[in-house]
């Protein structure tokens, strides 16, 4: 049994070499890198330290609001005055990373589990997380003429978005407390697990190839639009039901180099998430026409309503989450024990905070020292 589970954590390693992040597929509608350079600065501003631009990314995904907000509302391209803001629309995790690495970016909204392994595969000296965006917008949803109750899982075919995502790692980790044995690799088991490309999971439950999808957000309330229906929302298996779902990221090169930038974006995502928060009706139809001018296609009422609903925005990275996704891939033989320590830096963001009157937020000792 023991050598079992070791062979099992060396293909999960291999694995996840391989992608070569454990990936955040699963967010990700949009298009492939799409760099905006259109940003519009106001007559008269200055440039932060003298510097030209800042190359942002984020996913065509609702879980990233803060970013398609901020882009389309302007509040980024406010803060940083003359230093004009420049957008790229990424697919997915690995790439966002690559990219990060690559100097192609500078500042990423990205999930947890490309943020965990961007850290840990640089040894530590790629990234740093510096706020938090969104929590929730993650649900199980199913056939429902298959599945009534969560007992109907067994022997079936669940789609996540890929192997060792950050859904996929919830959805194994939920499947073993239930007592399903599944193999992580293969995805074979007590229940099958179909990794399914977001884009086509719709496809594939019309189909009937799939009997449900651990998904986020606008992809379950795509299932749902199709007939599906939610059988457990993942928000429900956390403490205060809150999870980082989408977090800022920045090369720790140029936060060394131009922390000035760096907290005038971060300014400007706090003034977007509190517009958002305070607006949410107005926000959402920012979101989905930014959304729409990255993908030439909006999401219809029926889709944006109940994902915008389930999604929760706020400047708190929820670092504690972090580390309990982190110990689930470990379960899940998809990742060794990371070291964590250094993935946080929250200084600037805390300024920030201090500065708006609101309270700081908390690294779970995972900051730099």
């Amino acid at each position: 049994m023991r050598s079992h589970r070791s062979a099992l954590v060396r293909r999960g390693l291999a694995v996840a070499t391989a992608l070569p992040l454990l990936a955040l597929a699963a967010c990700s509608y949009g298009s492939d890198a799409k760099d905006d350079t259109q940003a519009k600065v106001a007559a008269g501003s200055k440039k932060i330290d003298g510097l030209d631009s800042v190359k942002i990314g984020y996913f065509g995904n609702l879980t990233h609001a803060t970013a398609l907000v901020g882009n389309q509302k302007g509040f980024f391209q406010k803060e940083l005055g003359a230093t004009a803001a420049k957008y790229q629309v990424f697919n997915a995790g690995p790439s966002e990373i690559e990219a990060l690495n690559s100097g192609s970016i500078d500042i990423g909204w990205i999930g947890p589990s490309p943020s965990i392994n961007g850290f840990t595969k640089s040894q530590g000296k790629s990234l740093r997380i510096i706020g938090g965006s969104a929590s929730g917008g993650v649900k199980l949803v199913v056939n429902p003429k298959k599945i009534t109750s969560l007992k109907d899982v067994k022997g079936k075919k669940i789609a996540t978005p890929q192997l060792g995502n950050t859904q996929d790692v919830a959805f194994l980790n939920w499947a073993a407390e239930q007592g399903l044995k599944v193999d992580a690799q293969s995805g074979k088991g007590d229940v099958s697990v179909v990794r399914t490309d977001n884009k086509i999971t719709p496809d594939a439950y019309k189909s009937g190839s799939i009997d449900g999808a651990w998904v986020p957000e606008p992809t379950a309330s795509k299932l749902v639009a199709e007939g599906g229906k939610v059988l457990l929302d993942e928000r429900d298996l956390w403490p205060d039901k809150k999870f980082v779902i989408t977090n800022i990221i920045v090369s720790q090169k140029f936060l060394k180099e131009h922390p000035k930038v760096v907290e005038a974006v971060l300014k400007g995502s706090v003034e977007t998430n509190k517009w958002i928060n305070a607006n949410p009706d107005e926000a959402k139809a920012s979101a989905n026409k930014q959304l729409e001018a990255d993908s030439g296609k909006a999401l219809p009422a029926d889709v944006l309503d109940p994902a915008w609903k389930s999604i929760q925005i706020t400047n708190d990275p929820l670092a504690s989450t972090l580390t309990t996704e982190a110990d689930h891939a470990v379960k899940a033989g998809l990742l060794e024990k990371p070291d964590l320590n250094g993935i946080y830096d929250l200084t600037l963001l805390n300024k920030v905070l201090k500065d708006a009157g609101e309270s700081p937020v908390d690294n779970a000792g995972l900051g730099v020292k």
